[in-house]
């Protein structure tokens, strides 16, 4: 029998197509599929709370998904109070919340508490006001003088005064807020109370507050229970998530900043706040009233919770396998879905943290 370099021509020709048929199938998976992580099995991970992030958070998991099939995230979107009540009983393993958790909070949590914040956004004021067009301009003390109650009708002088030229219907003001836990409302009461004494001592702030009396105000569970209680109410305002407002072609308006501009919200106004945005040490921002002529004055970060010690190997892999990956592709993503993408110094912070939730995997981040 006739042999090339020793071997028998029939063997030859199995090793040839053996070794096309391993080369295409190499070829053909994925990269970073789940050969290339320190994980066994499959990877569940469950995830609830805030609605703010949701439709960017159900964006990641899908693609996480498609880069490593044995990893499946599964958020579910319920408020931010819901996210720390069930992160602090321990029913979940991450948790979502536009408000940093407090001391008090983080102490009940025996397992230890990682606070990363993993996006940002603008809180934007909606209207459904037919024939007026997004823009229209809202002060300071007309903002809040409408979301207190003192401010009913759309044809009020303060308002008109602000928008010569724009016909405003003589008609009662809707005030649609949110009727769940919401780190939505927590962020945009935060900011009427650092921008009104008045607002502070009679409503103050938190992510559940008593709405007033007096006026016309209707609750709605989630941002996208605000978003579609406004477009199906004439006259209507409510304050939702940009990407809500924005996906679901709602009017906006133009809130005066710290310093007297009136500004949209866009994600060139959401970057210019967060630029004067310091992140401490236990990265806990809270953007209160941020300087700047072009800055949005509405703009959050928001967190996920994540558990410090992890008993499960496979997930504590898993977890850092999702936070790696919001911390780079998912942040190209954030623009088209309205959210605003996190600066790389701000991200190398939280992947310094994030490191620690398992010693079987490093986060690398890309430009």
């Amino acid at each position: 029998m006739r042999k090339w370099l020793g071997l028998p021509r029939r063997l030859l020709s199995f090793l040839t197509i053996f070794s096309l048929v391993v080369g295409l199938t190499a070829a053909c998976q994925p990269s970073g599929t789940e050969s290339s992580l320190p994980i066994s099995g499959e990877v569940s991970l469950t995830g609830l709370g805030a609605t703010f992030p949701a439709p960017l958070y159900q964006n990641w998991a899908v693609a996480l998904n498609q880069i490593h099939p044995n990893i499946r995230v599964d958020y579910q979107s319920q408020g931010s109070g819901a996210g720390i009540e069930n992160f602090i009983q321990g029913n979940v393993d991450f948790a979502a919340s536009d408000v940093a958790l407090k001391d008090e909070d983080i102490a009940k949590v025996e397992r230890g508490v990682l606070l990363l914040p993993m996006t940002a956004g603008s809180i934007v004021v909606a209207y459904n006001l037919p024939g007026v067009q997004n823009g229209l301009k809202l002060s300071r003390d007309v903002y809040v003088g409408i979301f207190s109650g003192q401010i009913r009708r759309w044809n009020d002088p303060k308002i008109v005064a602000l928008n010569p030229g724009v016909t405003l219907p003589d008609q009662p003001i809707t005030v649609v807020h949110r009727s769940d836990g919401s780190g939505t409302t927590g962020v945009f009461t935060k900011h009427l109370s650092a921008i009104s004494p008045q607002w502070k001592k009679d409503i103050g702030e938190g992510t559940t507050v008593q709405w007033p009396k007096t006026g016309n105000f209707v609750g709605a569970r989630g941002n996208e229970g605000v978003t579609a209680q406004i477009q199906q109410t004439p006259g209507a305002v409510g304050y939702v998530e940009y990407g809500f407002a924005a996906t679901n072609k709602l009017t906006v308006a133009a809130l005066e900043n710290k310093a007297g501009e009136y500004v949209l919200p866009t994600p060139e106004s959401g970057s210019a706040t967060l630029a004067a945005v310091e992140l401490p040490e236990n990265l806990r921002a809270f953007i209160l009233d941020p300087e700047g002529k072009e800055s949005y004055p509405i703009v959050t970060f928001t967190w996920q919770l994540h558990y410090q010690k992890q008993p499960d190997a496979n997930k504590a892999v898993g977890l850092e396998v999702w936070v790696e990956y919001g911390l780079n592709e998912g942040q190209k993503t954030a623009p088209e879905l309205g959210y605003i993408p996190l600066p790389k110094v701000v991200r190398e912070r939280i992947a310094k943290v994030a490191d620690t939730l398992s010693d079987k995997y490093t986060i690398t981040l890309k430009d």
